[in-house]
């Protein structure tokens, strides 16, 4: 194969580029030698002991009170007759988005959306553990946020308890809590 009279002067040019590009300073040397180590930094002196064995409570009364019951006073739950009689109206647009769940002890996510699934609004939950990790569509009926499961049965009812939070139950009893 034969290179015509531009192609060959091409084909130089680039050689001696690459062969310039390699005897360029502009990267520096690599270092020669390695750095010097560390000094040890000084440690404490550690003390050494028998811990004490664990105690045993001596009676019903030394237990911590049990989930709610603080102070002695047994905290009522939620009563939904009473608390829907007491909540504002809601919107449906207003509870779109991301909300923070509080449930049985354990916090997760809940998204809203409007998305129609049956007669619903598609909606569902991530890190969710009780009834809530089944959620898929929720509705807004009166002043009560109803959540649906996948086989459209109530697992939840809430009712709005201030700006940005909504309070209620699960079918299970577990109170529920969002926030944004």
């Amino acid at each position: 194969m034969q290179l015509s009279r531009t192609e060959g002067a091409f084909a130089v040019s680039l050689l001696a580029l690459a062969l310039v590009g390699c005897q360029s300073d502009r990267f520096g040397s690599l270092p020669t030698r390695s750095p010097q180590p560390l000094q040890p930094a000084p440690a404490g002196s550690v003390m050494q002991s028998q811990l004490p064995p664990p105690s045993q409570p001596s009676g019903p009364n030394d237990f911590p009170a049990a989930p709610g019951q603080e102070n002695g006073r047994q905290m009522a739950a939620i009563d939904p007759a009473a608390a829907a009689a007491s909540a504002p109206e809601i919107s449906k647009n207003g509870l779109l988005g991301s909300w923070n769940v509080s449930s049985g002890g354990t916090n997760c996510q809940m998204f809203l959306t409007l998305t129609a699934y049956g007669d619903s609004s598609r909606g569902g939950t991530r890190g969710c553990s009780n009834e809530l990790a089944n959620m898929r569509a929720w509705d807004v009926s009166g002043n009560r946020v109803l959540i649906f499961d996948d086989g459209g049965n109530v697992i939840a009812q809430l009712y709005s308890s201030g700006n940005e939070r909504l309070d209620g139950q699960t079918t299970g009893g577990a109170s529920v809590t969002l926030s944004r």
